[in-house]
């Protein structure tokens, strides 16, 4: 994998993250999420004008279009494993510290894990 690639992956993985966190601080403070049709539509039209949504969905946005330039240049059995296992990571450390979840000890050695995996895949 290209010093670039794993950049571009690491900035993909951020911008998951951040708008992962964005878009639950949201719903959080919206109280729920419905899949009732009528409910669907009052929510997005709440959601609207609320900058941590709009935010979030941009940085998906961005994230999705940065990571089609990673699968048009890197191996995607690599380049996946990368994202997913950063972003797992990154998103529980900021449940825990934003969102103050709680984490237990079988989740700090599964993210041991998962890192060993990150380096290891990033090496290779």
């Amino acid at each position: 994998m290209s010093g670039r690639g794993l950049l571009l992956i690491i900035i993909t993985a951020l911008c998951v993250v951040v708008s992962n966190l964005l878009i639950r601080a949201e719903l959080l403070r919206a109280g729920s999420f419905s899949f009732s049709l009528s409910a669907i539509k009052s929510q997005i039209l709440a959601w609207i004008g609320q900058p941590s949504m709009i935010l979030g969905f941009i940085l998906y946005g961005l994230a999705t279009l940065i990571w089609f330039r990673v699968m048009a240049t890197e191996n995607l059995s690599a380049s996946y494993p990368l994202l997913i296992s950063l972003t797992f990571v990154l998103v529980t450390i900021g449940s825990v510290v934003f969102f103050h979840e709680g984490i237990s000890w079988q989740k700090v050695l599964g993210l041991g894990v998962i890192l060993t995996g990150f380096v290891l895949v990033a090496r290779a």
